[in-house]
């Protein structure tokens, strides 16, 4: 039954020790006073030693709450009063508790990322549409905690501006051929350079140029543009690929003409000392005996002229009976069998008396001599 239903005679407030009477504070208090020590004298002593004993276990409590452990990739940023104070490492540590220090913990290996798109004017007045990404972390906690307000749209402007100089100071062709990298690596160097600027205490780690395109009206022409681009490179690496196998080879070549060259004039150098040590020879034999090597010389002359000549001379006067052919006369012909050009062969006739011998050819007479050579002078 509910207290204020009638019949009941409850009261919520009333003391049931007490019939009714409200609870008094005096005996509260009393009632504790003895609790931690009882009355007067020795019972004051042993309260004011356990309330003692309760005031050092909220402030061991309280300086306990001022240990804090950093973990790996993280630093922490103790502040006393509100002012900076110190930076702490990865590991447990120890500050005077809140509210007299506090710590803030910032995470200096997490990779920020940031993202633009935008329009860029090029240097030759054309317009580009790029897309734009890059990473960032934290290297100077507390220049990327107190000297930045929003380092979110610190990042976002420094983007913008570094990429508007770089790209703004190009042609359009270089952006969208050849210079991807170059302008990579130059919107990363003035990004760091404008955030060492301001005291961010964030590096820039990576660049990316996702995209860059013209405008939409006029990528088709831009299109046939690159690919007359491509062709023209093609050609040149057909053409450079084209030298590197004609190049080596007529080196080759001329390499082997000037081994030939150098091996003739070799020959033709050692032959002409050959000569020339034989005439010295000669000239000494000639110096002892001249009218012999006169003769000789002579007779060697005629040998080698008539050795070369197509016609054959008889001396009718000779008694021999056979006629010694030369071997090279075939069918008529006289020298080289395969001559053409060569007149038949004119045998004189013979006089009475004379005969050719058997078909061996051999001369019947041991008289060879068909030939009247000069005497000696």
């Amino acid at each position: 039954m509910a207290w204020n239903e009638p019949g009941g005679g409850k009261d919520p407030w009333s003391n049931p020790r007490g019939r009714g009477k409200p609870p008094n504070i005096d005996d509260a208090l009393e009632r504790l006073k003895e609790r931690f020590g009882g009355g007067g004298g020795m019972g004051n002593a042993g309260g004011a030693k356990g309330i003692l004993a309760i005031i050092g276990i909220v402030l061991v409590g309280w300086l306990i709450s001022g240990i804090y452990i950093i973990d790996e990739g993280q630093r922490g940023i103790v502040l006393t009063f509100g002012k900076y104070t110190s930076t702490a490492g990865p590991g447990p540590h120890w500050r005077p508790p809140y509210p007299i220090a506090d710590v803030i913990t910032v995470n200096v290996d997490q990779y920020r990322d940031r993202e633009l798109s935008m329009s860029v004017l090029t240097n030759d007045e054309n317009i580009v549409e790029v897309d734009l990404a890059s990473q960032f972390t934290v290297g100077d906690p507390v220049s990327f905690l107190f000297n930045v307000r929003d380092p979110n749209n610190t990042l976002q402007d420094v983007m913008q501006s570094a990429t508007r100089e770089v790209i703004g100071s190009s042609r359009m062709d270089y952006v969208l051929t050849d210079g991807r990298v170059q302008i990579v690596d130059a919107v990363r160097a003035r990004m760091q350079e404008l955030l060492d600027s301001y005291q961010t205490g964030l590096n820039v780690r990576s660049v990316n140029l996702q995209d860059v395109q013209p405008p939409e009206p006029v990528q088709p022409a831009f299109e046939d543009a690159i690919r007359a681009r491509e062709d023209e490179q093609r050609y040149i690496n057909e053409a450079l690929a084209y030298a590197n196998q004609v190049v080596p080879r007529a080196r080759g070549d001329a390499a082997q003409i000037l081994e030939q060259a150098k091996g003739y004039k070799a020959r033709v150098v050692n032959r002409a000392q050959g000569e020339a040590a034989r005439f010295d020879a000669l000239l000494e034999s000639y110096r002892i005996a001249p009218s012999i090597i006169r003769e000789r010389m002579y007779i060697e002359t005629l040998g080698e002229i008539y050795a070369k000549g197509n016609k054959i001379i008889v001396d009718p006067a000779n008694a021999n009976n056979i006629l010694n052919l030369p071997v090279g006369v075939r069918g008529g012909i006289v020298g080289d069998p395969d001559s053409r050009d060569s007149a038949p062969l004119a045998v004189p006739s013979l006089m009475s008396g004379q005969s050719f011998g058997s078909d061996t050819g051999t001369p019947v007479d041991n008289n060879r001599s068909g030939l009247r050579t000069r005497g000696s002078e």
